[in-house]
């Protein structure tokens, strides 16, 4: 259901939430759910979306990394991948937003996020916040000595 999934995003009160669950489910009544996953995006998805969705699929085709961001982008993200399921291989997921629907999309993509800090704020923060993490665990794994490289030997008995 609609009211599962859609959230009051940056601070809308209950009036206006509940305004934006009548548009978006008169929306579902007036045009269903389209079988093919561009036409779900060019059905309900905006301009944002859609540039997402491009921009992310184009990047995995070019073999690099996709850094996706909160309930928006994790959208974005379900229509990429379900136009070229190999985008799964590039995607980190950067933070699980304070959304509702955004931890119910997460599980049915079943991916965790690097980070759930309950952040609402849209404007890629999730992706900031999780960067420096990655960064720094991509030099662990190509710069962190071994125990033979650093001369650790084996205990002795």
């Amino acid at each position: 259901p609609l009211a599962d999934c859609v959230g009051k995003g940056t601070g809308i009160n209950e009036a206006h939430y509940l305004k934006k669950v009548q548009i978006l489910q008169n929306a579902l009544e007036q045009n269903g759910i389209p079988q093919q996953p561009l036409e779900i995006l060019s059905t309900y998805g905006g301009f944002e979306i859609a540039m997402i969705c491009g921009a992310m699929l184009k990047a995995a085709s070019l073999h690099m990394t996709v850094l996706v961001d909160g309930f928006i982008a994790s959208s974005a993200y379900l229509v990429a991948s379900q136009v070229n399921s190999n985008i799964r291989h590039y995607a980190f997921f950067c933070h699980q937003s304070g959304e509702k629907g955004h931890r119910k999309l997460l599980d049915f993509l079943d991916v965790t996020p690097i980070l759930s800090l309950n952040m609402r704020l849209g404007e890629g923060t999730g992706c900031a916040v999780a960067y420096p993490i990655l960064e720094s665990a991509l030099k662990f794994l190509n710069e962190m000595a071994s125990f033979e490289s650093a001369g650790v030997s084996e205990k002795n008995e």
